[in-house]
């Protein structure tokens, strides 16, 4: 196949100038430079259907059904509508391909993918949305099953699309991360192994998202972007080496301990003694991780660790923005009873939420809905005080009767104590 004239693309070209990298310019590079005369047909294809489209202020990509053997979903299916002006990106299928927990790779495993993408595909490949999957744009119809059959052969799998579970995402956590308080890649896998099946075939009214970040910082954004969110925390003290926190001191001085730690604690749990120790008052401590972030080498996760999980939160649909509320303050996850167990709360709340929701509604926006009170009723989880909207201001919980309900909490929570003592 000879290479084809090159469009003129002067509205693209302008996206080149300036300080930052242009995605043009990675377009103008596989039509350009790679060595495979089909991939610069279709990249030469594709940026003149996008001058096109940036002169008629319009968008010519359509969808339509592309699917691999067994699956429902995986594959973004794009059709021109003005194929035939530019018809090697006539199809220019997206494939999701799901990533190895925590964004592991090894360069073997990028290579493979690389080269099996260049067999059946454009090259085009970005590494990884807030879907956290693996994104292979542009092929044809035909190309998706060649390309599925053959990362599939070693290892890999299509990732969710449309009204499904979608792929779970998880942070390097454990592997790498000091403030980490749980085992992530463990969690990642255990939920997706769970629910594969609901990720390939969509059943659900909506997109249902688990993400796993190893400590409130979230680097996941799984409170604000994931229906179900695992965040490692901890319910003891927090630990602190008292001399590195007079290291800390020495080298920076009162003054910005002051202004960036101690002012900066959302609850003033923070106070810098005289002998420059640090006072924690752990019973309002929020773990907010600012402090710990600051001084890392001084202040450190307790020993008592776990995870808090929260539920609905989600982008702008049909409410606006909504963050993830607390369902389970605190779950140890040791055993494999503490899996099984939450697993058992997944699968309760997907199965409340495609019996309960409108068909396009989110988990956070069916809450919304029929009230938090409803929804923990549906699910099988006990109020809880601890279910705050804004911390340390109200309870998210509303009831009638609600003294009596605080009442057997505490109750509940003190004959737990004395079963365990005895």
């Amino acid at each position: 196949m000879a290479k084809k004239q090159h469009y003129d693309t002067p509205m693209l070209d302008d996206l080149e100038n300036g300080p930052w990298p242009s995605f043009i310019s990675g377009f103008k590079r596989l039509r350009d430079e790679h060595p495979d005369e089909r991939i610069n047909n279709m990249a030469n294809s594709l940026l003149g259907q996008l001058e096109h489209s940036y002169e008629t202020r319009k968008g010519y990509w359509k969808g339509g059904t592309v699917s691999v053997f067994g699956y429902g979903s995986g594959i973004i299916p794009r059709f021109s509508e003005v194929g035939d002006e530019f018809p090697e990106s006539r199809e220019f299928h997206t494939l999701r391909v799901q990533p190895p927990a925590g964004n592991y790779y090894t360069t073997d495993m990028l290579r493979q993918l690389g080269d099996s993408w260049e067999k059946h595909g454009s090259g085009l490949v970005t590494f990884h949305g807030q879907t956290g999957n693996i994104m292979f744009i542009g092929t044809t119809t035909d190309g998706t099953q060649h390309f599925f059959d053959e990362v599939n052969e070693y290892g890999w799998d299509l990732g969710g699309a449309g009204p499904c579970v979608r792929t779970g995402m998880s942070c390097v956590g454990a592997a790498r991360c000091e403030q980490s308080s749980l085992d992530e890649m463990k969690l990642h896998r255990v939920m997706l192994n769970n629910f594969t099946d609901d990720v390939h075939r969509p059943a659900l009214p909506y997109k249902f998202k688990f993400k796993v970040s190893g400590c409130g910082n979230d680097c996941m954004n799984a409170i604000e972007r994931s229906d179900f969110a695992i965040i490692g925390t901890w319910r003891d003290d927090m630990k602190v080496d008292q001399e590195e926190v007079k290291k800390y001191v020495a080298k920076k001085g009162r003054e910005y301990i002051t202004e960036y730690v101690i002012n900066m604690c959302p609850t003033q749990a923070l106070a810098l003694n005289d002998d420059d120790t640090l006072n924690v008052d752990n019973r309002n401590c929020v773990r907010c991780m600012h402090c710990l972030n600051v001084m890392n080498k001084a202040l450190s996760p307790g020993d008592d660790k776990g995870a808090t999980i929260l539920m609905g939160g989600k982008r702008t649909l049909k409410i606006g923005d909504l963050m993830g509320t607390v369902i389970m303050p605190f779950i140890k996850l040791d055993t494999e009873e503490d899996y099984e167990r939450l697993v058992e709360l997944a699968e309760e709340t997907i199965d409340f939420w495609a019996e309960n929701g409108l068909e396009h509604e989110r988990c956070g926006e069916m809450i919304e809905r029929i009230g938090l009170v409803n929804f923990l009723e549906g699910i099988g989880v006990d109020v809880d005080p601890n279910m705050v909207n804004e911390p340390r201001q109200s309870s998210y919980v509303r009831m009638d009767g609600w003294d009596d309900e605080a009442i057997k909490w505490f109750e509940s929570k003190a004959e737990g104590k004395q079963a365990a003592a005895g």
